[in-house]
């Protein structure tokens, strides 16, 4: 755990460096918020506790804007409500009052650093998929990860990452399909102060925070093919360059790939490099469907009841046979991700002693039941919109496939990555797309839970 503490470390700030270094924490201080941020910007860290006495809000609104990924923990007195809720509105994730309570300190970094990405499976098929997962991880090799959107390939990746010689260093993700083209270069690899505009300090990329550990390119697939080349020779010759630097960066990564897209089919169409392919698939892991792990059905529901239940303060309620029967039934086309939002769902509506089927709304048909793509995977999502659509007649196809985009957008609450894939395009293809519509005066629904 690498804790960066903002603020003077004296009095209380002090005492709770002092817990933290106690229970295992590896403690750096930065004494401002710009002090902090050229630190986050250089080597990363895990959590920030920050003074409130110092400018949350500055903080927050850079760590976004640079897109720092990292939790921010605000402290202070006790007494002092008001600075506190200024530091929660701000962004940061909790506020811990000071005089430090050693237990509270103590749970705040096993919240951190807990290991929250078990995977449950009962189902043959799962089980297969998991031994031979459990023997390739602790090799040095390039994993691809590849299955339907929703089968869990992040948490695949995790598990590898635990189970390798690499589990004491970092897991870092990045998510290659959420970050515009322009931009992800400089996520991979870093960039120097004045590469480009908005480069107000140099920031270490992904390769240099994930070094000696795991890094994770998340929808590999929706690289630029200009940019893959880049990516091939970091992996090659284990070094980078830093945008607008001259002299390269050592990196030792363990590279994990994920695609919901067949890659052999993208390098046929030439928009993978084939050699990039090879690096990357050394060892190829499958995740099956849903749908095709029938016995792990139930289980997951059950924990998702559980997990939902706590966290929503809800007495926990049994699931009825009849619902078993019903998830059991299922087609799951958004796999394990719809069934955890059909059982969140479920845990909310639930009026009875257990969760009845009443409580369950299941989205779509059988499978095969919609022969168009585009239509059959937007209607497990979007059900619920284009029931309540207007009629198709005398619209033209353009017009159709405008307002499945729009309304699937919104459904999807604005997330470009969520509704690219329930339609079943690149979020490339997305983006062309709402740009058209954009400069076309049609109102577009603004980015939600991603970067645009």
């Amino acid at each position: 755990m690498r804790l960066l503490i903002i603020g003077a470390m004296d009095g209380q700030i002090g005492a709770a460096s002092q817990i933290a270094m106690g229970r295992g924490a590896k403690v750096s201080l930065a004494e401002d918020v710009d002090q902090g941020l050229d630190f986050l910007r250089a080597q990363g860290a895990d959590l920030v506790m920050i003074d409130v006495r110092r400018d949350v809000q500055k903080l927050m609104e850079a760590v976004e804007s640079e897109r720092i990924a990292v939790p921010v923990i605000a402290c202070g007195v006790a007494s002092d409500a008001s600075a506190a809720v200024r530091a929660i509105k701000a962004g940061a994730k909790e506020y811990l009052p000071l005089p430090p309570d050693a237990e509270m300190i103590a749970a705040v970094l096993a919240a951190v650093t807990e290991d929250s990405h078990a995977i449950l499976f009962k189902d043959p098929r799962m089980a297969q998929t998991m031994k031979l997962a459990e023997q390739v991880a602790g090799s040095h090799a390039s994993i691809l990860v590849t299955g339907e959107s929703g089968t869990g390939k992040e948490l695949m990746a995790r598990f590898i990452h635990n189970k390798s010689p690499r589990s004491k260093a970092r897991f870092v993700a990045v998510n290659c399909a959420a970050i515009p083209e322009n931009l992800l270069e400089s996520e991979l690899f870093g960039h120097e102060k004045g590469a480009f505009t908005g480069a107000v300090a140099r920031r270490i990329g992904k390769f240099e925070e994930a070094n000696g550990g795991t890094l994770l390119l998340d929808e590999v697939s929706e690289m630029d093919i200009r940019l893959q080349a880049k990516l091939l020779r970091a992996i090659q010759e284990k070094e980078i360059d830093r945008v607008g630097g001259n002299q390269p960066v050592k990196v030792d990564v363990r590279i994990i790939a994920t695609s919901n897209r067949n890659l052999e089919e993208e390098v046929q169409a030439k928009t993978f490099r084939e050699d990039l392919y090879y690096r990357l698939n050394v060892v190829n892991l499958m995740l099956p469907a849903l749908r095709e792990r029938p016995l792990d059905i139930a289980i997951l529901a059950d924990h998702f009841n559980k997990k939902y239940s706590e966290s929503n303060g809800i007495a926990f309620k049994p699931l009825s046979a009849e619902v078993r029967q019903m998830l059991t039934r299922h087609s799951w086309r958004g796999n394990v991700r719809e069934l955890e939002n059909t059982m969140h769902r479920a845990v909310l509506l639930a009026t009875g002693a257990e969760i009845g089927p009443d409580a369950i709304i299941l989205s779509g048909g059988p499978l095969g039941g919609v022969q168009d793509p585009v239509v059959a995977q937007a209607a497990s999502a979007a059900a619920s919109v284009i029931s309540g659509a207007k009629s198709l007649v005398g619209k033209t196809v353009a017009e159709v496939e405008r307002d499945l985009i729009i309304d699937t957008l919104s459904h999807c609450l604005g997330n470009r990555t969520h509704a690219a894939n329930i339609l079943g395009i690149s979020i490339r293809t997305l983006r062309n797309k709402l740009k058209q519509y954009s400069d076309e005066g049609v109102p577009v629904p603004p980015a939600g839970g991603e970067a645009a």
